[in-house]
């Protein structure tokens, strides 16, 4: 697919489109009665191990949501298991690892895998779906500073201490972690676009807890290397991370091609500190998917409105879909976004051309 008939990619682009493209963080999970039957079954990391399974778990939102793009059903630690360190995600928790990173010695454990072997599966899925899909395949890895936390705190944090005592005690240490992650995401990046994805988003979920001051000196060079190695592959770069209002300039400057946005931050705000030249995507509270319908359509227009003044916007949510939302709402949801949007462009074009 290209983007002469894919609206999501011409948005990516920044180029005029008929209606807002919308895509959703976690389309495919819990709150899909048919995914929980599928988990009934497999565990997530064993979904990812199946190629047809991972595909079919992969288009169920595109089947019955009717969004725009897919994105690949994967975890952000799959790779991080290929390079050495073993890990497991527990139900209600997240992942979880035993034997945590914390000295020179445990950096230099972790190997750069070969992804045509370690991960084959994940390229053969892509693979499948680029056969199955009519909308644009999204492939993701995770960023380096959110990686880097799970494999240091051992699993989830509030606070990040372990992480952010390596990276002021041991700037050494940090930085060759810092170096090996990225150029695994450059690898594992590589391979998913050869394999067929036609975007790629970096979900860096942890990296609010930085101040601009140190994100500048501990994340932001590793960002900017891999954004310049992958650049030339030509497909979107979407760069995503919660409670990250005041990293977005770094973001744009690292050279992400399309920003997402939590809810905290106004897409308006953000179209002013970033300019025109940057794709916005974003950013529903996830949580008014719970609220009665009036408020989330008023929420809704009010957020197209502001996100479809300039080319190159997204609806989104401002983090992933929750497992207690109504499919019918989302599903709603989704129609309502295509038409109102289609609506508010074509009134715009008719009071322009007056």
């Amino acid at each position: 697919m290209s983007i002469s008939n894919s609206i999501f990619l011409k948005a990516c682009v920044r180029e005029p489109v008929s209606r807002a493209p919308v895509w959703y963080m976690r389309q495919a999970g819990r709150y899909d009665a048919d995914y929980r039957e599928i988990r009934k079954q497999y565990s997530l990391v064993e979904i990812c191990q199946r190629p047809q399974i991972c595909a079919d778990v992969t288009r169920m939102p595109v089947e019955k949501l009717g969004v725009d793009a897919a994105i690949l059903f994967s975890d952000i630690m799959i790779p991080i298991g290929a390079m050495g360190l073993d890990f497991e995600i527990k139900e209600n928790i997240g992942p979880v690892i035993e034997t945590p990173i914390r000295s020179k010695e445990d950096v230099n454990r972790l190997r750069l895998f070969e992804p045509g072997q370690d991960l084959w599966y994940v390229l053969e899925t892509i693979e499948r779906l680029r056969h199955q899909l009519h909308v644009p395949l999204i492939g993701f890895t995770g960023a380096p500073f959110t990686l880097a936390s799970y494999m240091i705190e051992g699993g989830p944090s509030r606070e990040y201490i372990e992480t952010k005592r390596l990276m002021y005690s041991q700037p050494d240490v940090w930085k060759m972690l810092m170096d090996k992650l990225g150029e695994m995401i450059i690898l594992y990046g590589k391979a998913q676009v050869k394999a067929g994805a036609q975007a790629l988003q970096l979900f860096d979920s942890w990296v609010g807890s930085l101040s601009p001051d140190a994100y500048e000196t501990y994340v932001y060079p590793t960002m900017k290397h891999i954004f310049d190695e992958l650049r030339p592959l030509g497909v979107p770069l979407i760069l995503f991370g919660v409670t990250t209002g005041e990293l977005l300039t770094q973001f744009q400057h690292a050279g992400a091609s399309v920003i997402g946005v939590d809810w905290r931050v106004p897409i308006r705000r953000a179209r002013e500190r970033l300019g025109t030249k940057i794709a916005l995507q974003g950013n529903l509270d996830p949580a008014l998917l719970q609220a009665p319908w009036n408020v989330l359509e008023a929420e809704t227009r009010k957020l197209l409105e502001e996100g479809l003044r300039h080319p190159g916007y997204i609806f989104n949510l401002g983090h992933g879909v929750r497992p207690s939302v109504d499919i019918q709402i989302l599903k709603r949801l989704t129609e309502f976004v295509h038409t109102y949007s289609e609506e508010w462009l074509a009134q715009q074009l008719t009071s322009s051309a007056q």
